[in-house]
């Protein structure tokens, strides 16, 4: 009896005196380091670890270290990657839903669009991703911006577009409102952009003020032209296989921060953006303001009218929110 009862006390010992490996989370981003969405995950990262008592850790991979999005996404859906921050264009295929937001003139303004994110909406979008087939489980949206034109010459309405190759991201809904637009959509990845725009195989592109500066483009393209024609909400989402591992607290702490990142994020994109703006400046950037968006608008009604129609119902839902 004396034996097991000291056996017992020395295992214990032994036990409480083993250090507790931390569970190591990976989460990977297209963007590199310093961004907004890599910074939020980063933050979220150290709560959790501090909120878990250092048992649970997140690596942030920036910068596309671990592949494209494609890449990340099977990844994830594989269980090699835990947290994946994504554009909505590759949920597309697989909760339908999504595809609303990527239309142009969808949102009235970046305001409208937080509201729907932060919202019924935005939550009923997320459950979507979750129950469906795609191995991935929704945790919060991120501000993806206003996209505007960038280009080599003032382009004011739908006319200066005509004979204009514009870099669209390669969905047939970017490329047909890019057409619609007045301009061609060109499909060209986005690692070979600046190339692109430096040799003449595109004579502009589109996107948000921080990727247009910190990737150089507006060394190359001094006019940024506010179209405003597409306000794109971004997600991140957890790998469904790692996330059937956790424990319900686990899982209703990442929940609870990554609200947190949600609008977190948020206040960091608009700093990013205020200080993309004066970059613009001090390079001399012309940002065009007097733009016809009226005229964009009902040119790109079309292509609203052909991919929203089977969405009419969470179209308006969307248009009622004030």
């Amino acid at each position: 009896m004396r034996v097991s009862k000291l056996a017992a006390i020395l295992a214990a010992a032994v036990f409480a005196s083993t250090p507790v490996v931390a569970q190591e989370l990976k989460a990977a981003d297209v963007h590199p380091e310093g961004y907004p969405n890599v910074v939020a995950m980063q933050n979220l990262g150290k709560k959790l670890e501090a909120s878990t008592k250092g048992r649970m850790k997140l690596k942030m991979f920036p910068n596309a270290v671990l592949g494209d999005e494609k890449s990340v996404i099977e990844q994830a859906q594989a269980g090699g990657i835990d947290i994946i921050r994504i554009s909505l264009g590759p949920i597309g295929p697989v909760v339908p839903d999504v595809n609303v937001f990527n239309m142009p003139f969808v949102f009235r303004d970046e305001a409208h669009m937080r509201k729907i994110i932060d919202g019924p909406i935005g939550q009923e979008l997320l459950d979507k991703i979750t129950a469906s087939s795609a191995g991935l489980v929704g945790l919060g949206w991120m501000d993806g911006g206003t996209r505007n034109l960038y280009t080599k010459k003032p382009i004011r309405r739908p006319a200066d577009l005509a004979g204009q190759k514009i870099r669209m991201i390669g969905n047939p809904l970017f490329i047909e409102t890019m057409n619609a637009m007045g301009g061609s959509g060109i499909s060209i990845g986005f690692g070979e952009l600046f190339s692109a725009l430096q040799t003449g195989v595109v004579d502009g592109a589109e996107n948000n003020e921080p990727t247009y500066v910190t990737q150089n483009h507006h060394t190359l393209a001094k006019f940024y032209d506010l179209t405003g024609h597409l306000i794109l909400p971004e997600i991140f989402v957890y790998s469904k296989v790692k996330w059937n591992r956790l424990s319900k607290e686990d899982q209703d702490l990442i929940k609870k921060l990554s609200r947190e990142a949600q609008l977190e994020q948020r206040a960091l994109w608009d700093k990013k953006v205020a200080d993309s703006r004066a970059q613009m400046k001090k390079d001399g950037v012309t940002v065009i303001a007097d733009v016809d968006k009226e005229a964009f608008f009902k040119a790109t009604q079309p292509v609203r009218d052909k991919y929203g129609k089977d969405y009419a119902g969470l179209i308006k839902r969307i248009q009622d929110v004030k």
